[in-house]
């Protein structure tokens, strides 16, 4: 649960601080010196809340509400808002913030994450799944930025209650050595069985594609980015990622295309 430490009575009104750990995942420019947050924090989950004259000069709230920061934070409700009285530093992830490739990326994870958390609903997994990807394309620049997108894209689907069906054909229950996953349906089935799901788009799959699409949406949150792929199944991996969690959502991302727009020639 969060800190509490309520303070003395202002105006008739009690306020209660609440101390948590919040990552930024959006921030707005309001009024003259004020911003708008979209923050997502242990134990409360996605909440918005308002930095006031944080963009005035030497304002101590200027740096730990910035976006992609994960601070400690005080915050306060007022007629229903969540405001920050205080933030400081816990990390910055400064690895991505000097790589723009990395921060393009970053800023699609955020994107997507403030879209499939919910307001005020506790989102602990999810948080970690996000902390757990910038601590990758922070340290571990050996990651291929294609393989961290698509281990972040299935897992956050996973989590979200859009897990695939992964074991076997969907249709006829058999266990495969040639497979294919259906987009829309979210399952994998033998090519044969291919007619029986109707309208959508169907990727073929390698082995090695498969396992790991397995291993990211079952395995151990602590080690899932730990495994390799061949170029072949590493490429086929990102591609089947970002169709399932574009044809599911039914929507696009301008990050995404940001991202692309940086990535796509270096991506061969």
């Amino acid at each position: 649960m969060p800190l509490f430490r309520r303070l003395k009575r202002t105006r008739g009104v009690d306020f209660i601080y609440h101390t948590v750990q919040a990552l930024t995942l959006r921030e707005v420019n309001y009024k003259e010196s004020d911003k708008i947050l979209t923050l997502l924090a242990t134990e409360l989950g996605k909440v918005t809340a308002s930095a006031r004259g944080c963009r005035k000069k030497g304002s101590q709230l200027a740096a730990p509400i910035q976006l992609l920061c994960w601070s400690e934070m005080v915050l306060y409700d007022y007629k229903g808002r969540w405001l920050v009285k205080e933030a400081s530093i816990v990390r910055q992830f400064q690895g991505i913030t000097r790589d723009l490739d990395r921060m393009a990326l970053a800023c699609y994870c955020a994107e997507v994450v403030e879209l499939m958390a919910v307001e005020g609903l506790p989102s602990g997994e999810i948080l970690q799944l996000i902390l757990n990807t910038l601590h990758v394309l922070d340290k571990q620049q050996e990651k291929s930025l294609p393989l961290v997108k698509a281990v972040f894209e299935l897992r956050l689907m996973a989590l979200s209650g859009y897990e695939p069906m992964l074991d076997s054909c969907a249709v006829c229950g058999e266990t495969m050595t040639d497979s294919q996953f259906h987009l829309r349906e979210g399952v994998v089935h033998c090519p044969a069985c291919r007619s029986q799901l109707g309208a959508g788009v169907s990727l073929p799959l390698t082995q090695g594609t498969l396992s790991a699409m397995r291993h990211i949406c079952l395995g151990d949150e602590r080690r899932l980015f730990s495994f390799a792929l061949d170029e072949v199944s590493q490429t086929c991996l990102a591609g089947v990622a970002e169709g399932y969690l574009l044809s599911q959502l039914e929507r696009g991302f301008h990050t995404l295309d940001f991202y692309k727009s940086l990535a796509m020639p270096s991506i061969k």
